[in-house]
């Protein structure tokens, strides 16, 4: 990517045509993998296509997410292109900031992912996780799934807002609901707040949030906790900044989305992927019979088996499939010209299924990763599950732990096995997840 303006030789991307206004649309929701592997065969890496009512660029392969995530014209908005998608639900979340201000808000929140207050964070969770899998049903059928998101939603609430004494069970229900409804409202072909559409249930549930965490800024202001909530609440940097009730109420209504959605389906993935290799969870499980009870940051960063695994599990199924651009000023990717105004799907997914970067991509293989491989590194954006650039996911490290603490855990209470055959069957409507819930055959240790 040339470090600004358009040239001479530069082209207008291939256009794929397809149904009007829905385009790829459906193909995507239905197998994205499908989509963007056709998309990338018939029209190369960067090209447009019709989705969900407006034109958009597609940048596949390493070689195009690399020049949206070095940005070096400052081309790429953030906040444009998530905005189309869910902008009136996330808005003034730090994904949906750019440039100068995304920039400052970043520095404010940086204070509250320090290493010391990750491993309060971490400590935290220690006792919630064991605590919360302790309640688990054995069985044959169990649906591990949707008790991972009760479980993240369970320690978001206490790792973030300081614990569930804030709220009900009945309210921490509609709380997460409201998550739900705000996430699936990405892919909403009606966009426009009509009752029964999910763009009208997401309207409502970001309204349900912002009541929700308004209600409690003034106790967190005034008796602040170790939680994030209260972190956020008194965040200031050395020449004074520090963020307004409406930014801490938008900063909370982003990351603790962030915070349960993507933990669950990496765990999610891990036991579908440790019950049908029963080796591999035997050799995870072994790392997690020799940590203490209640392990820290820096015991859980020394996990070799667990961190294998879950990298591997997050180049198989990335909670973030895409990440959503829009252009500001023309540009140019790959020798391909991008206009201004142009939204921008960078689908770093596909790359982590090219045979071009990976040897047999649909086989579980964490060794991948191992010291003496280290297959992720052919290129350097072959593995994207946190994103890139300036947008990079703040909370990696924080997610890193969160993850690696419910395996520890899981693997000393429980041992489960998964049909060899099972594909489980992923809805992309809106972040992915299994529609079945993801049976396991579940039992105590």
């Amino acid at each position: 990517m040339q470090d600004a303006g358009v040239t001479q030789t530069t082209t207008l991307p291939p256009r794929r045509r397809g149904l009007p206004w829905i385009g790829q649309t459906i193909h995507y929701v239905r197998n994205p993998m499908s989509m963007m592997r056709s998309q990338y065969d018939g029209w190369g890496p960067v090209s447009d296509t019709a989705f969900l009512g407006k034109r958009w660029t597609m940048l596949l392969g390493p070689d195009a997410c690399e020049a949206a995530f070095r940005n070096a014209d400052k081309a790429f908005a953030s906040g444009e292109g998530w905005g189309y998608l869910v902008g009136p639900f996330f808005d003034r979340g730090l994904m949906l900031l750019d440039f100068d201000e995304h920039h400052r808000h970043r520095r404010i929140m940086q204070s509250a992912f320090t290493r010391d207050r990750l491993e309060g964070y971490t400590a935290a969770l220690q006792p919630a996780v064991s605590a919360g899998l302790a309640h688990w049903r054995t069985g044959p059928d169990f649906r591990a799934y949707p008790a991972l998101k009760e479980l993240t939603l369970d320690l978001a609430t206490e790792v973030f807002m300081g614990g569930a004494e804030l709220t009900t069970p009945d309210e921490l229900e509609r709380v997460n609901q409201a998550f739900i409804d705000c996430v699936q409202a990405a892919t909403s072909i009606v966009r426009a707040n009509v009752p029964g559409t999910r763009w009208g249930r997401a309207l409502r549930g970001r309204r349900l949030l912002e009541e929700f965490f308004g209600r409690h800024l003034e106790a967190k202001r005034s008796k602040p906790g170790d939680d994030l909530f209260s972190v956020l609440c008194h965040l200031e940097t050395d020449d004074g900044e520090r963020f307004s009730d409406a930014d801490v109420v938008n900063h909370m209504i982003f990351l603790l989305m962030a915070a349960h959605d993507t933990s669950t389906i990496t765990v999610s993935t891990m036991m579908q992927q440790l019950g049908q290799h029963p080796e591999w969870q035997q050799r995870c499980r072994e790392e997690a019979l020799a940590l203490p009870d209640n392990p820290t940051m820096s015991e859980l960063d020394g996990l070799v088996a667990i961190d294998l695994v879950m990298k591997e599990c997050l180049r198989l199924v990335p909670p973030v499939p895409m990440v959503a651009r829009k252009a500001v000023k023309d540009t140019e990717v790959l020798g391909h010209h991008i206009p201004a105004g142009r939204l921008v799907a960078v689908m770093m997914h596909l790359s982590h299924h090219m045979p071009e970067l990976w040897d047999d991509p649909e086989r579980f293989d964490p060794e991948r990763f191992a010291d003496h491989r280290r297959d992720d590194k052919v290129h350097r954006h072959a593995w994207d599950p946190f994103g890139g650039g300036v947008h990079k996911c703040l909370g990696l490290f924080f997610a890193g732990a969160e993850v690696k603490t419910i395996l520890v855990h899981l693997l000393r209470q429980y041992e489960w096995t998964v049909d060899p055959g099972y594909v489980a069957p992923m809805s992309y409507a809106s972040l992915p997840f299994p529609k079945d819930g993801q049976p396991v055959h579940l039992t105590r240790r």
